[in-house]
């Protein structure tokens, strides 16, 4: 998995396609990451406290990393990530314009 954690990414398939947000958290052993503002879900939350009510959350829930590609930071359009050797350092490159990240 090449993406990681505050990449800004879009997401190309699904039912959140074209949308756009930074990632969160990564899972790599699952392959799925959480994007703010797509996938969201909620969950009914019950008073825990005689005085406190219940209420509905809304969170982001993971969508799996195939699903979503790295923005270019030069076009802004969706690109895919390579690797490159950079003064005996590993870096990654957008293909696309061929800009480290």
């Amino acid at each position: 998995m090449r993406i990681k954690k505050g990449d800004n990414i879009i997401v190309i398939s699904g039912k959140d396609k074209g949308k756009t947000g930074k990632i969160t958290h990564a899972f790599p052993s699952d392959d799925r990451v959480i994007v703010e503002g797509v996938n969201m879900r909620k969950k009914h939350r019950r008073s825990t406290q005689s005085r406190q009510k219940g209420q509905i959350v809304e969170f982001a829930s993971p969508i799996h990393a195939s699903n979503v590609m790295l923005v270019d930071p030069k076009t802004g359009k969706p690109t895919r990530i390579g690797m490159k050797m950079e003064g005996g350092k590993k870096v990654r490159v957008a293909k696309k314009s061929n800009t480290v990240l």
